[in-house]
């Protein structure tokens, strides 16, 4: 009797001490996914502000070019006349691949850059294809793609663009250019001398089938388009704007860059620049875009007084 009497106290001992354990656990518990809790609120309560400012901010939009060494090479020629044009207003990304065909720029595109710009900055495409997958089949199979293909996967980077940027986002087709025969063959014997074979692997008929298909998908989904192929062969001395009988010569940038701008007043016009009518200049306040604005104020907008003034209005803005 007395060893059971003395177990009552030590067995309520040791359940007090459990139940202070288990106590201690979950005040501990708690204390932990109190500040836990705390902390987070903290971190989220301090990011808030840093999200939405993130969220405000806008990039400049962007004109992306698709296509092949007539694009890539572009810098110094029509592409860097697209820039000039749109300077302060749009930044115009280059995605030209030399010597790509469709196929080749399709896998390129599949795991590259190409499609690495937000969504909403992206406000018009270039796609400028057709003179390599427009080689011959014989004497460039390198380069050739089947006609009933190449339409195939223009349609496919159609696809893409829209899928990346929106079906709102503008698209400018380009046919594949004419072939000058006679610049073409002396390239080959300037470049291969005595084992030039004096056999064109790139000829005006097969350019024309290439420029209808690029037509037909540009009709087909309510595209616009340039007929470089008819438009450039129209002009007086059209083989001028050659130099190899494939790539531009200064003239033939011009002329391509005055097709493009000329064609975009014309399906896109909230994106046209018009040039100050004063001085012809695209880089002051006397030009004039619907729906690109300039960034930053011009110089003759700031009151060098008070020149705060002008960056105010021009965040207010947005």
């Amino acid at each position: 009797d007395k060893m059971a009497d003395n177990e009552k106290p030590n067995r309520m001992r040791r359940v007090t001490s459990f139940l202070f354990k288990a106590l201690y656990k979950l005040f501990t518990s708690i204390l932990q996914i109190a500040f836990l809790f705390i902390l987070i609120t903290i971190v989220v309560t301090t990011l808030e502000p840093f999200e939405k400012t993130r969220s405000d901010m806008t990039t400049r939009p962007k004109i992306l070019l698709l296509g092949d060494s007539l694009t890539q090479i572009g810098w110094d020629g029509w592409v860097g006349e697209l820039a000039h044009v749109y300077q302060r207003r749009a930044d115009v990304i280059n995605r030209g691949m030399s010597g790509y065909n469709t196929q080749w720029y399709l896998d390129y595109a599949s795991s590259s850059d190409v499609w690495n710009q937000g969504k909403n900055d992206v406000r018009l495409i270039t796609i400028f294809f057709g003179a390599n997958d427009a080689s011959h089949p014989e004497l460039n199979p390198h380069h050739h793609i089947p006609v009933q293909e190449f339409e195939s996967n223009l349609e496919r980077l159609l696809m893409l663009c829209e899928e990346h940027y929106g079906k709102e986002v503008g698209i400018l087709f380009l046919t594949a250019p004419p072939v000058v025969h006679k610049q073409r063959l002396a390239y080959q014997k300037q470049r291969y001398g005595d084992k030039a074979t004096g056999n064109l692997e790139r000829n005006l008929t097969l350019s024309e089938s290439y420029a209808d298909a690029t037509l037909r998908v540009a009709t087909k989904h309510n595209k616009p388009s340039i007929h470089l192929w008819k438009e450039m062969q129209d002009e007086k001395e059209w083989e001028s704007l050659f130099t190899d009988g494939l790539h531009f010569s200064k003239e033939g940038n011009q002329f391509v860059a005055k097709s493009i701008t000329k064609q975009i007043a014309a399906s896109y016009p909230d994106l046209s620049v018009t040039p100050c009518p004063i001085t012809n200049q695209y880089a002051n306040s006397g030009s004039s875009c619907p729906n690109l604005e300039s960034s930053g104020p011009y110089h003759d907008q700031i009151n060098h007084l008070d020149h705060r003034k002008a960056f105010v209005k021009e965040e207010e803005k947005k």
